[in-house]
């Protein structure tokens, strides 16, 4: 019993180190005091956390990802055009 809460700590141990190594800590860290010293907190924390750490808000993802569908949908109607205006010119 012993054994395995030792190897535990270990892996928690290096899992944090990493952490510290790779600058999540402390990205961690200053993301939240400024949420803390907010004065008006925002209605979501977590948008708040997101912009904070360079990521696109709830709304501005989703825009992204209707854009990128109807891009898909064009690029599959282009895709199609160039053999129908040659089958034309042929005839």
């Amino acid at each position: 019993m012993m054994r395995y809460k030792e190897e535990k700590e270990v892996k928690k141990e290096a899992f944090r180190k990493y952490l510290e190594s790779s600058g999540v800590l402390d990205s961690l860290t200053k993301v939240l005091v400024s949420l803390y010293e907010q004065n008006d907190k925002p209605s979501s924390a977590l948008e708040f956390i997101q912009q904070k750490l360079g990521g696109p808000s709830v709304s501005d993802y989703e825009k992204l990802q209707a854009e990128k569908s109807d891009l898909q949908i064009k690029k599959k109607k282009n895709k199609n055009k160039p053999r129908i205006d040659e089958f034309s010119r042929q005839q």
